[in-house]
C-alpha cells in the first residue's frame, strides 16, 4: 500500500480571519476528521503535492506536532481562478473500522479488439467502495483480455479482492472496445460487394 507523509502543525486559531491569516503565509488550512474529534492544523503545498496532484491512492501518515495519525483524503478545495489550494480534508482511519474510498481503476491484458483496429475507451477510472483500513489496495484491475470490437466490460467484471466491497451499480459499462468508423465503413463495403 502507498503512504506518503504530510507534516503539519496545529492551527492557532479558527475563523476566517485566521484562516486568511494561514493563507497569506503561503500555508494551506486543513481539517482532519475523526469519530468525534476534529483537529485543525495547516500544511504547505510542496507537502501536498504529490498526494493531490498523482493519479494514485495513497494513505496519509499525518504527522501533526507530537502526534502521527494514518489517514486518506476526503475532498480538496481549489481556488477558481488561480486553482491554488485553498483547503483540505482528511478523514481519519481506525482499525476495524469501514472506510468508503474511490479507487483507481486500471485495465491489465492486451484486448483483440484492440490489435485490429478498435479504440479502447475507458468510461469509469475511479471506482467507491467499502472496506477495512487493513485490506485497502491502491487500485483495483479489470482484465480486457477478452474483448473483441464492440464490446463492453461492466462493473460486475472487475476483478475481485477479498474484503473490498464495490459500492457501484455492477452494470455501469467500464471500458469498450469502440468500432472505428474507418473500419465500419470497410465492413459495410465488403458486405455490399458479396
Amino acid at each position: 500500500m502507498n503512504s506518503i507523509e504530510v507534516k503539519g502543525e496545529a492551527r492557532p486559531g479558527l475563523g476566517k480571519k485566521a484562516t486568511k491569516a494561514v493563507r497569506n503565509e503561503e500555508a494551506i488550512p486543513c481539517v482532519l476528521y475523526g469519530k468525534s474529534d476534529v483537529v485543525h492544523f495547516q500544511t504547505t503545498a510542496s507537502a501536498l503535492r504529490h498526494l493531490i496532484f498523482s493519479g494514485d491512492f495513497k494513505i496519509v501518515d499525518l504527522a501533526i506536532g507530537a502526534d502521527n495519525t494514518k489517514a486518506i483524503l476526503k475532498d480538496v478545495q481549489f481556488h477558481p481562478v488561480n486553482e491554488k489550494i485553498m483547503h483540505v480534508d482528511f478523514l481519519k482511519l481506525y482499525d476495524g473500522v469501514p472506510v468508503k474510498v474511490d479507487l483507481p481503476l486500471k485495465t491489465q491484458g492486451a484486448s483483440p479488439g484492440v490489435k485490429v483496429g478498435g479504440k479502447m475507451i475507458q468510461n469509469i477510472r475511479k471506482i467507491k467502495v467499502k472496506t477495512l483500513p487493513e485490506k485497502l489496495v491502491d487500485e483495483l484491475f479489470i482484465d480486457i483480455s477478452s474483448l473483441e470490437l464492440g464490446q463492453s466490460l461492466r462493473v460486475k467484471d472487475i476483478i475481485a479482492i477479498e474484503g473490498i466491497e464495490v459500492l457501484q451499480n455492477s452494470s455501469i459499462p467500464v471500458v469498450t472496445i469502440e468500432i472505428p468508423r474507418a473500419l465500419r465503413s470497410a465492413t459495410a463495403a465488403a458486405t455490399t460487394t458479396k
